[in-house]
């Protein structure tokens, strides 16, 4: 499958809460149509196939994702929850999740875009509450705001993805060196 959104948070109410890019900066939303939410819950592992998505289930993920966002942050800055964000996710999170089936070819999850969100939001949930927490970190590129579960050895990881921003962010900063470095003086 040709994946056209990331998953590299370390778990799926990250990447979820990442499908709104670049925060601060250019805002990049990559939940612009019905089909493109379809295709990350099918990307995310989390489903085999959904019942397609309509607008309104791209607004309700959209609230949904703020609210993760906005929990996720508080959490990690170790402010108080947001109300409104609380309420969001809880709605959420007591419909009925994804359910997955045994078929004779294996385990198969259908889900209505419902279904999918409140995995989602199941997922939220467990990670908020659980002994993950101490170890989100935002992505240290200014221009990325994906929140991220660092397991790294020493917990020392800076970015989101190497690919993503780290060897960007370390490739503009090698320039900026060479660019500021006196030439060396030839004999």
């Amino acid at each position: 499958m040709n994946h056209e959104h990331a998953f590299v948070c370390g778990n799926p109410a990250l990447d979820f809460a990442a499908t709104l890019r670049a925060r601060r900066t250019v805002r990049f939303e990559m939940f612009a149509t019905p089909d493109r939410l379809d295709a990350w819950f099918l990307e995310s592992g989390l489903v085999d196939s959904t019942t397609p998505a309509g607008e309104a289930d791209v607004e309700r993920a959209k609230a949904l994702r703020e609210a993760i966002y906005e929990l996720i942050t508080a959490r990690r800055l170790g402010d108080e929850y947001g109300k409104k964000a609380l309420s969001v996710l809880n709605e959420a999170a007591r419909k009925p999740p994804a359910t997955p089936q045994l078929t004779p070819a294996g385990r198969r999850t259908e889900a209505t875009p419902e279904q999918a969100l409140s995995t989602v939001a199941r997922h939220a949930v467990e990670l908020l509450s659980g002994p993950d927490v101490p170890l989100l970190k935002e992505c240290d590129n200014p221009e990325c705001t994906r929140i991220y579960i660092d397991r790294s050895r020493g917990k020392r990881r800076h970015w989101c993805d190497m690919e993503a921003c780290g060897n960007k962010f370390k490739a503009a900063a090698y320039r900026a060196r060479k660019k500021s470095a006196p030439s060396a003086a030839t004999h």
